[in-house]
């Protein structure tokens, strides 16, 4: 099988790792990038939606056509290699796929913002940005890395970095469903979110989102699973911070006390 795949792709092996490093060198590039124009750019879908970026959406279409493509990718990856009965890969798979399906297929129809838009554009760019990291994650994972077998699983990177994303997992949905309980079906408008860490910062779904990825990079031990981390920090930090300054500005009862995306901290 594998000397088919490398037929269709039209590249040898260490053909296949010089691509496989540029395309990740040029990612963590393109990531400070991202990072650097957040801080001057709100993309505008959610809180932050605004005219003058081109046609629209429903926001359940978006989110649709933003996370499934992380699905899809990563399960390619996985049936073309030759690891199907890898123990490690599968456990790759499983977790990956936990966070990915909730966010593609059940999240996107929990939401309750009745006639939200988000432009075709933002759509678009998560979905690239899904494939690129699909590709990153996946082609790397079951099919150029070296072949872990079942002792990853006990491995104490393994471990640590499945207790974090498990952490991450929770704080992620546990935030989330706190947002979704804010409004009855068919209200619209915000509200000062209460409960878990919201006590503390503002944003706890990314920082839950932001522990997951960390240790994804942990448990996978790859390049690949570390661009991502910092792909989402690059990400959601700004867009954390930019949430903050809209509530502090929104409601003047805000809590003082509370900080962006860590406890503490920032």
């Amino acid at each position: 099988m594998v000397q088919i795949q490398r037929h269709v792709k039209g590249m040898n092996t260490m053909n296949a790792y010089e691509f496989y490093n540029a395309v990740t060198v040029s990612w963590f590039c393109v990531a400070a990038l991202v990072f650097i124009s957040l801080f001057f750019i709100t993309a505008p879908y959610g809180r932050h939606n605004r005219g003058g970026w081109g046609p629209k959406i429903g926001a359940t279409t978006g989110w649709l056509i933003m996370e499934i493509p992380a699905v899809v990718t990563i399960t390619f990856f996985y049936l073309m290699g030759d690891r199907l009965l890898n123990p490690a890969a599968i456990a790759f798979l499983l977790i990956w796929q936990t966070h990915y399906i909730n966010r593609a297929l059940i999240f996107p129809f929990r939401r309750r913002s009745p006639g939200a838009e988000m432009p075709l554009m933002i759509a678009f760019s998560g979905m690239f940005f899904n494939v690129v990291n699909g590709y990153l994650q996946g082609y790397w994972l079951f099919y150029l890395s070296p072949l872990k077998d079942a002792s990853w699983l006990y491995d104490p990177r393994f471990i640590i970095g499945l207790l974090m994303f498990l952490t991450g997992l929770i704080v992620n949905h546990q935030s989330d469903n706190i947002l979704f309980r804010l409004r009855k079906p068919g209200e619209k408008g915000y509200k000062i979110p209460q409960g878990g860490l919201y006590r503390w910062i503002s944003s706890p779904n990314y920082f839950g989102e932001l522990i997951e990825w960390c240790g994804w990079a942990i448990l996978t031990w790859s390049l690949g699973g570390l661009a991502f981390a910092v792909w989402t920090a690059a990400n959601l930090a700004p867009r954390a911070i930019k949430h903050h300054k809209w509530y502090r500005q929104t409601f003047p009862e805000y809590p003082a006390e509370r900080k962006a995306l860590i406890p503490y901290v920032l």
